[in-house]
């Protein structure tokens, strides 16, 4: 639906709701290729939501933060979850770990070329696949503003850089495979959910979606802020109030998305990779 018909239904102006999504990042249109913004039912209901809960007494800030959070919860713990039921046009590709590794390096070696002081967020599934990326992630940490990993580690730990989320035994996380750059200069994200049942020594493969839209980014962002907070991360639940409060980026420029998908079309190659992974 149209603003003019959003504003109608939760008897708003189109004004405000533009404000709202300036100020807030809600709520996030479906952007069509002309730029016009495109509602759903979700949207309606989001919004009466905030609503009902000003009436109640809280600021607009808290309404729109509460309503994130019941949303975050709805997806019971998946990233991919939370995009697939937000983004239902989100295409999805299954890919095979390899690819997965090209797209995440891409998306890690531009946030540190093109981003400021962006918020990342990895999810390595087993703290042995992270083990083998720590030296990089430790770098990129130094960079951003905030950084998390998400594994089965035996605790959670704010005090490491990056900061280390333990995440529980029955978490549907640990069968995602999630990238996250959040920030000023570039804004993507890769998730991904490994598809079960395979064969013992088959190539792994997983579920994807990628989107360099700042509304997909950040819902991103806020989902797994969410599930870190709730393994006990207090950073992590710091950080997700003071992504509530933040604007989201301007969109992801022409040139930054030429370089992003450069960079991963020669990694996809598989030439770069294993040269770097030699080293």
């Amino acid at each position: 639906m149209t603003i003019g018909t959003l504003a109608a239904r939760t008897g708003l102006t189109p004004e405000v709701l533009r404000m709202w999504e300036t100020r807030h990042g809600f709520p996030t249109p479906v952007r069509l290729p002309s730029g016009h913004r495109r509602y759903t039912e979700d949207d309606v209901n989001g919004v009466l939501r905030v609503l009902r809960l000003r009436e109640g007494g809280l600021h607009l800030e808290q309404a729109i933060a509460q309503v994130r959070h019941d949303d975050a919860t709805l997806t019971e713990g998946s990233v991919y979850a939370a995009l697939r039921h937000r983004f239902p046009e989100l295409p999805s590709y299954t890919l095979e770990k390899k690819t997965l590794l090209a797209l995440s390096w891409a998306i890690e070696d531009e946030s540190v070329a093109l981003a400021r002081r962006p918020l990342l967020i990895g999810s390595f599934q087993a703290g042995r696949y992270f083990e083998a990326s720590a030296r990089r992630w430790r770098e990129l940490a130094r960079v951003a503003r905030s950084s998390y990993v998400l594994a089965d580690f035996a605790t959670t730990d704010d005090t490491t850089s990056p900061r280390q989320v333990g995440l529980p035994a029955d978490s549907p996380m640990l069968r995602e495979w999630i990238v996250v750059c959040d920030g000023d200069g570039l804004t993507a994200a890769l998730v991904a959910w490994e598809v079960p049942g395979q064969p013992p020594g088959a190539a792994r493969l997983f579920e994807a979606v990628w989107s360099l839209e700042p509304e997909v980014v950040r819902a991103a962002s806020q989902t797994a802020l969410a599930i870190s907070a709730e393994a006990g991360s207090e950073a992590a639940a710091a950080d997700r109030t003071d992504l509530d409060g933040r604007p989201l980026p301007a969109p992801t420029s022409q040139r930054v998305a030429t370089a992003l998908f450069n960079r991963m079309v020669a990694y996809t190659d598989g030439t770069v990779l294993r040269a770097r992974q030699g080293r």
